[in-house]
């Protein structure tokens, strides 16, 4: 499993009206690769918004339609759920995600710059 893998997974929770879901993994590889069970992962919804917390996608990541990542909607997940692989996205469409996670979670991007802060 890797960041950036989409997966599709049966009755994700009980509020989700859809059979299926795809998600796409947004937790770092550290954590991927360690024995916690869970990754954090994003859901992808054929609605588009056009917000800048929302990355398109679609057939050229294994999808069925045009969709989008919606990073305002994050969830964690076991990893044992994630089992049914579509596909992974593009180095452009993960340098989209996490621009739009940095959005989502109001994050400065000098941060992620490898730049320190004495606020942290």
């Amino acid at each position: 499993m890797n960041r950036g893998e989409l997966y599709r997974v049966a009755h994700p929770s009980a509020r989700d009206p859809k059979r299926c879901r795809v998600f796409v993994v947004v937790s770092r590889q550290v954590l991927i690769d360690s024995r916690f069970s869970t990754v954090i992962c994003a859901p992808v919804y054929t609605a588009h918004s056009g917000l800048a917390t929302e990355v398109p996608v679609g057939p050229d990541e294994g999808l069925k339609h045009d969709s989008s990542i919606h990073c305002d909607e994050l969830v964690s997940l076991a990893k044992s759920m994630l089992t049914n692989y579509i596909g992974t996205l593009p180095p452009a469409k993960i340098e989209a995600l996490d621009q739009a996670l940095r959005v989502a979670l109001d994050l400065r991007e000098t941060l992620w710059q490898g730049e320190e802060s004495s606020e942290w």
